[in-house]
């Protein structure tokens, strides 16, 4: 079940390969993402010193009433890989030049996920390209259906 998506990113990137990541929250974080209130556009991943954050993300808080005082629906959010898979990112990320991009918050098996898009920025160009082949498909799809 998808809580939210980062449907830009698609726009933007050209996903080369995804991986899951446990994130740390707090529960009324968990509340209103499992609400549908989280949005992912604009955010990433860093890797600092090791440990891999999400930056960027907003998480407002469910009720808005029982947030401890100082809450940041901004704040860096730390997640859950492994060492071998922080080591591989690190790599791609510093030879590759690639970006490591949020694409959707999701549950599995009761718990939120986060799946990482490690990705190479579209140019202008090809950007317009996509655009031009899904109104193609469109086209052709509506005239499949009106026969």
């Amino acid at each position: 079940m998808d809580f939210t998506r980062n449907a830009k990113a698609y726009h933007d990137y050209d996903i080369l390969e995804t991986i899951e990541a446990g994130i740390v929250l707090r529960g009324y974080e968990v509340k209103s993402i499992k609400s549908g209130r989280a949005q992912l556009k604009g955010a990433y991943v860093r890797i600092i010193n090791g440990i891999p954050l999400l930056v960027g993300a907003s998480l407002p808080p469910y009720q808005p009433g029982n947030v401890p005082a100082g809450y940041d629906e901004h704040a860096d959010h730390k997640l859950l890989l492994s060492k071998n898979q922080i080591s591989t990112l690190l790599g791609l990320q510093q030879a590759h030049g690639v970006t490591l991009i949020p694409l959707r918050l999701y549950a599995n098996g009761g718990k939120v996920k986060l799946e990482i898009g490690v990705a190479r920025g579209k140019k202008k160009y090809e950007k317009r390209e996509a655009i031009k082949k899904k109104d193609v498909a469109r086209a052709r799809q509506r005239g499949m259906s009106e026969d």
